[in-house]
């Protein structure tokens, strides 16, 4: 997806600086010719050998080599690799570099390429919470996007002094996709000399304000607006800041002996969805999924905790049922077999028939004895009638609200990456479809618009 592309990758010093080396190779495994600098505090985390041996390149610190020969050589280094670049990337981006760069500070090889670079700059600003909410942080990241710089929002979460709070470095798959969606729309440089007369913000309309994907006004979490208040000590990382969301994801499995049992093809893309929505939203989110979930996707500062049957998830939802925010999006085997055996029952030896039992209902369980403000959103999947059944399980679950689709609808169901859902409530109903990633935040969005 990015073959023949040349990304610069810029490492600073935080703590956070051993996941760029988990992004060099993925931005290499993409097909994609990749460059580090770093500075001079950077390799105290993590050596120069290391990214020069997986990118076969020199890595560069300095703006002038030390030996002679090297200055004569390479004094302009820094002007070759920013015309080279397609794109240039710094993370983690510290407070200290993130405050140079909007100030045009260049003593250092990072700082001078980025105000050599022809190509778009894309910054993950990563510290602690407290720095990341300090005034001047807002407002070297408010100069920033006013530049045209791309910056992408940090997760929240435990932090490497011990606290809470944003400034998390986002995942390196999290920010190889936001490189992706950068390469494929075809952003404009962040400073272009043929811009220089015009707002910077002309031509960054992904940066600030709303899109044709939201309401005028309505920011995402990676734009300047989203990202300015997530520092902001008083509004934090969205929505959901401070909020502690459980959601389940994937397929129960019912056994009839230790290898064959009753189950459904889930794969609980969908759930994994909601958790990271959630997680972007500011929440404190627990996954409780089936074992064969992919969680590669997934932010690694989600709690997650496997489950097999449906007697199984439903102990584990009961001992963190205390969540402000519970989402039931796991497809929980309604029928399990009445009797399971111990041994692998033989072929000659089965019944000719098996009894079955019901599993408990979990939905309506959560429904009967969820406390005062809790938010319970359940799942329902239907092949006809999807309105009708949806709003009575809404009402028999006692539930807030029921994502319903439709089994026989294309690119909806299990196992696709995208979904077609009506979302129901007790006075309102939303069509919503795109990508699985797309519909979380569009539910969440509608969940908690007031």
């Amino acid at each position: 997806m990015m073959r023949g592309k040349h990304i610069v990758i810029g490492v600073t010093g935080g703590i956070a600086a051993y996941k760029s080396v988990y992004l060099v190779r993925l931005l290499q495994e993409a097909g994609a010719d990749v460059r580090v600098i770093m500075t001079a505090a950077a390799t105290r985390f993590v050596g120069t050998e290391t990214f020069a041996a997986l990118t076969r390149h020199d890595v560069a610190v300095d703006i002038f080599p030390k030996s002679g020969d090297e200055i004569s050589r390479n004094w302009t280094r820094h002007i070759q690799w920013g015309e080279w670049a397609d794109l240039l990337v710094v993370a983690p981006c510290t407070a200290n570099t993130l405050g140079r760069i909007v100030h045009g500070i260049t003593d250092d090889m990072l700082t001078a390429t980025i105000l050599a670079a022809r190509c778009p700059v894309l910054l993950c600003p990563t510290m602690d919470g407290e720095m990341y909410k300090a005034p001047s942080t807002r407002a070297n990241l408010q100069k920033a996007a006013d530049f045209g710089f791309h910056l992408m929002a940090p997760g929240a979460g435990y932090l490497a002094s011990g606290l809470e709070g944003p400034g998390r470095l986002p995942e390196p798959v999290e920010i190889r996709d936001k490189i992706v969606e950068l390469l494929e729309t075809g952003v404009k440089p962040s400073r272009s000399s043929a811009d220089t007369d015009k707002p910077a913000n002309d031509n960054q309309d992904s940066m600030v304000g709303g899109s044709e994907d939201s309401p005028a006004g309505e920011t995402k979490d990676n734009t300047v607006g989203g990202i300015l208040n997530s520092a902001a000590s008083d509004s934090g990382t969205g929505p959901l800041l401070n909020r502690k969301v459980l959601v389940t994801a994937g397929a129960t499995r019912e056994y009839l002996d230790p290898v064959r049992f009753l189950s459904n093809p889930s794969t609980g893309k969908m759930g994994c969805a909601m958790a990271q929505a959630a997680h972007d939203m500011g929440a404190t989110v627990i996954l409780l999924h089936a074992a064969a979930v992919d969680l590669s996707r997934l932010s690694a500062s989600i709690d997650t905790l496997t489950f097999e049957s449906a007697e199984d998830l439903f102990e584990k939802v009961k001992k963190h049922s205390g969540a402000d925010v519970v989402i039931m999006t796991a497809a929980v085997s309604d029928f399990r077999p009445a009797s399971r055996s111990e041994h692998k029952v033989k072929k000659e030896e089965a019944p000719d028939s098996l009894t079955l039992e019901r599993t408990p209902d979990i939905l309506q369980w959560l429904g009967k004895n969820r406390r005062a403000g809790q938010v319970l959103i359940g799942f329902a999947m239907e092949t006809q009638n999807l309105e009708e059944r949806a709003r009575e399980k809404l009402l028999k679950k006692n539930a807030d609200w029921i994502v319903a689709n439709n089994l026989r609808e294309e690119d909806a169901g299990f196992a696709v990456d995208t979904n077609r859902i009506l979302l129901i409530g007790p006075e309102t109903s939303h069509h919503v479809e795109g990508s699985k990633k797309s519909v979380a935040e569009a539910v969440l969005r509608a969940v908690f618009a007031r």
